[in-house]
């Protein structure tokens, strides 16, 4: 299900992207068929890896969520040898997917590229709008007023022909004109009545030599009709491009056909790289080198005893001028003058003896080859990172269904993707090595599945809210005041009145007992929602009562203790914020740059801890909507100060109107 659902992503990715070369180019269904049915082939090693890992995250979430994976830890079975079977089927996957690319893929993308290279090269549908310049026929331009659809005649026709030229341009402007195409769809026949043909010509004794003849008008001829034929090449055919032209490029060949191509290509690089340093040992912009005087030294040296050395002979001045010395002699002008010559001798010589579009075109396509034969093994091995990847994640996560999985899976594979295409455009434009740009995602992702796996095998509360909440409020240094203790709370519960001893109606005890536990929580807590009396919150927590049920939850709820502790936690917070903002807008007006982003750094430090006890005060007494908060705290940031006394009234305010329960 997950492959068919990753399949149909990637499809319609294809499609957006060459909508624009299928649409009004006539095509046959069984053409546009056959290129989706290829695509779908071609993108089978994209969508597998993440088909794998939506799989793993639904299948180990919905395990998690229903605690199956909590039972197999209890009976003593580790996370990773329960994934043992999985891990060998994603292994034979794997395999596979390697042998797909390597036996079945280059002949797919031999067929796929073929019939999309024409397609794209397939000429638009001839459909000429109304009202508008139409262009798509080479050389002509077709302007119709107006169409009939039931006669297909079109109405008030002007045609501006250019296949001669701009400047002798023909014109033609007629009454009505009917359209047709040739038995083979190569030309189309227009035929036109009633009208005109104007066309510009040069006779062949004017001279446009002079400025007097170039300011003369060009002249023109007219021609009256009543019916005329403009045949127009224009090819409306489906031409299949030949296979064998893409059979030489690295996509049709496999990992033995790619390795015998890259050394081969390599050895012609490498001769060539020979060739040119023989060149450039002779061709060198230090011309003294291919002096006679100095190869016949190099050749036959002798044994006489240096004479003097004469100023012409650059021979023997080499190696024994200090050439710094003699740099210093010139002025700072002339040194840059010398420096800048030497400096366009070489690149002229290197353009002139180097054939670089060769060489250039060489080295692209060995990157190539390497690249689409690094490509058969990643894209394989992505299939085993993506599932330990998912599968620990979604024992960490323990959500399962097609939610929350799809969006990490989803999330986790664009960021996969960005990844492997940067390392992608780093090999191909030759930037980093090949390997090192294709295993680049692997490179990234595989310590992530290792440490998503170390983990889960060990309970880890990595997606635990809590944990960071935990984390959050000790760096902060928040704390909150102490709930009540279970032996208090063990105390209520025990107060709580037994059913037989209520003074309630027994239709209304028999409609209380009927309710499910979690119906019976929401009355206690919303009784005066639904306009029902004390007694019947009253029975509710009898009924739970006998139950058994889980009830720390209401009495914690309002405990009156702990509401005032973080009403005077906010008050006392506050007053610190408004006098750190107040220190931080005297700061950001006087001091300079550095100190005021320290300050205000300060003032939102104190502000995220009041806000955490005003969210934390609300999370209980829930009298306001979520907006209402958000508001307040956006304009608290801005006007701390001035907004604290309203904040604090209507706290007072909201804890008056809803039941707060005193404990004793």
């Amino acid at each position: 299900m997950t492959f068919g659902i990753c399949l149909f992503i990637v499809l319609m990715q294809f499609l957006w992207r060459y909508i624009e070369e299928f649409v009004g180019k006539g095509l046959d269904n069984l053409v546009l068929a056959e290129l989706f049915f290829y695509a779908a082939l071609q993108f089978i090693p994209m969508a597998l890896p993440l088909s794998l890992l939506l799989a793993s995250l639904m299948a180990f979430g919905n395990m998690g969520e229903r605690m199956e994976l909590l039972a197999i830890k209890a009976s003593g079975v580790s996370l990773l040898k329960a994934m043992q079977p999985l891990i060998i089927l994603i292994a034979c996957i794997a395999i596979s997917l390697f042998f797909f690319q390597n036996e079945g893929l280059p002949r797919i993308n031999v067929k796929f590229r073929s019939l999309l290279i024409s397609v794209k090269q397939k000429s638009p549908e001839l459909d000429i709008p109304e009202g508008s310049f139409y262009s798509s026929i080479p050389n002509y331009n077709l302007y119709v007023k107006k169409k009939d659809p039931i006669t297909k005649m079109l109405k008030e026709v002007m045609i501006y022909e250019t296949s001669e030229g701009f400047n002798n341009m023909s014109v033609f402007v007629c009454d009505s004109a009917q359209m047709g195409t040739s038995e083979d769809k190569k030309f189309l026949l227009l035929t036109l009545y009633d009208g005109q043909r104007f066309a510009s010509f040069k006779q062949a004794d004017i001279k446009n030599t002079s400025r007097y003849n170039e300011n003369q008008f060009v002249p023109y001829s007219r021609e009256n009709f009543k019916t005329k034929e403009i045949i127009i090449k224009f090819d409306g055919n489906f031409d299949r491009m030949e296979e064998s032209a893409l059979e030489g490029t690295q996509i049709s060949k496999n990992i033995v056909q790619l390795g015998l191509s890259i050394d081969s290509m390599t050895t012609v690089l490498d001769s060539l790289n020979q060739k040119d340093r023989r060149v450039i040992g002779k061709q060198t912009y230090l011309t003294y080198r291919t002096n006679e005087s100095y190869i016949k030294k190099k050749e036959a040296p002798t044994k006489e005893e240096p004479q003097a050395i004469k100023a012409e002979d650059p021979a023997k001045l080499v190696g024994r001028i200090d050439f710094d010395s003699l740099l210093n002699s010139y002025s700072r002008s002339e040194i840059q003058q010398h420096y800048s010559r030497a400096s366009s001798d070489a690149e002229s010589y290197k353009y002139n003896i180097i054939d670089l579009v060769q060489k250039k075109n060489l080295q692209k396509n060995i990157r190539m080859h390497k690249v689409e034969w690094h490509r058969k093994f990643v894209l394989s091995f992505a299939c085993l990172i993506f599932f330990f990847i998912g599968a620990p994640l979604g024992a960490i996560i323990r959500k399962g269904g097609l939610g929350m999985p799809v969006v990490v899976s989803v999330a986790m594979y664009i960021v996969y993707y960005m990844v492997d295409n940067i390392g992608y455009k780093m090999a191909r434009d030759a930037v980093w090595e090949v390997w090192q740009g294709m295993w680049l995602s692997s490179a990234v992702f595989f310590p992530l599945g290792v440490f998503l796996t170390y983990k889960a095998m060990n309970d880890s509360a990595l997606f635990n809210p809590e944990a960071y909440n935990k984390f959050f409020r000790k760096l902060l240094y928040i704390k909150y005041p102490e709930r009540i203790t279970d032996e208090e709370r063990k105390n209520i519960i025990a107060h709580i009145p037994d059913i037989s001893s209520l003074d309630v109606a027994p239709e209304v005890l028999a409609g209380l007992q009927a309710m499910d536990s979690d119906k019976l929580r929401d009355v206690i807590q919303n009784y005066e929602n639904y306009s029902y009396t004390k007694d019947r919150q009253v029975a509710a927590l009898s009924i739970l009562k006998s139950r058994g049920a889980e009830m720390n939850d209401i009495i914690d709820r309002r405990d009156k203790r702990y509401i005032d502790t973080l009403q005077a936690m906010y008050t006392q917070n506050s007053l610190i914020a408004c006098l750190g903002y107040i220190a931080a807008l005297i700061s950001i007006i006087l001091l300079p740059g550095g100190w005021k982003w320290i300050a205000a750094g300060l003032y939102a430090i104190l502000f995220i801890r009041t806000v955490t006890y005003y969210y934390t005060f609300y999370k209980d007494i829930k009298t306001k909507n979520k907006w209402y908060h958000f508001v307040i705290s956006l304009l608290s940031l801005a006007l701390y100060p001035f907004l604290f006394p309203f904040v604090k009234k209507h706290m007072q305010k909201d804890k008056s109107e809803v039941e707060i329960i005193t404990y004793t």
